[in-house]
């Protein structure tokens, strides 16, 4: 939590308190339902937490976004960000029905209001939105052909609307395609060892009617 405070240092009380939850709803639920790697849930809040609020680093979302995490499996990076962001509308998708149960299980335990999620495919959603924002689910040819049609056509942002994706090691190769591809290395914004080679990536995509 002390990194989560060190980066972030000025969430309201509701915030730390809801971020402080965290450390210890996720052990309960990982224990009868797993969803994160036994050895990754004593470091929670480095490789689970801090890496979806790298996001935040890259883009601060306006009140009113409406944003898509596909792929959440426990939920990230979209809790922390809906933490973050208690005034953008968040969309948690998985296929797996399980992996939502805990997101829901831990939305309700922290009353988060901004979160809706649900068991679902990522092409089978309906509506359009500002950013859409996973990590590492699938290579991004493949990512952006299931969501390239679910781009709002505003933006509000400095950054275009479209991609934020949270990726590691070297992208050369899966970003040959996408010229306009960003990438941002969060070891710029955090410390920690285990950013060293994690990075975000932002694609911006056009609207599709």
């Amino acid at each position: 939590m002390e990194e989560i405070s060190k980066y972030f240092p000025n969430l309201s009380e509701v915030q730390q308190q809801q971020f402080e939850q965290l450390g210890q709803i996720y052990p309960e639920w990982n224990a009868k339902i797993n969803v994160i790697s036994r050895k990754d849930i004593d470091e929670l809040y480095i490789k689970h937490v801090l890496h979806s609020l790298a996001i935040a680093k890259i883009q601060s979302f306006k009140p009113g976004t409406y944003v898509l995490d596909v792929g959440t499996g426990g939920g990230f990076p979209g809790i922390p960000l809906a933490i973050l962001f208690p005034e953008t509308r968040f969309y948690l998708i998985d296929v797996i029905g399980k992996k939502i149960k805990v997101v829901q299980a831990v939305v309700d335990a922290l009353g988060l209001k901004n979160v809706k999620a649900e068991q679902m495919r990522a092409e089978n959603v309906k509506g359009d939105f500002d950013f859409i924002v996973s990590r590492a689910v699938t290579n991004m040819p493949d990512f952006v052909s299931w969501i390239k049609d679910k781009i709002k056509k505003q933006n509000k942002h400095e950054l275009k609307n479209g991609i934020l994706y949270l990726k590691g090691g070297d992208l050369t190769e899966e970003l040959k395609d996408f010229p306009k591809a960003t990438e941002y290395n969060i070891s710029e914004f955090f410390e920690n060892e285990f950013f060293e080679t994690k990075k975000v990536v932002h694609l911006p995509l056009k609207f599709k009617a």
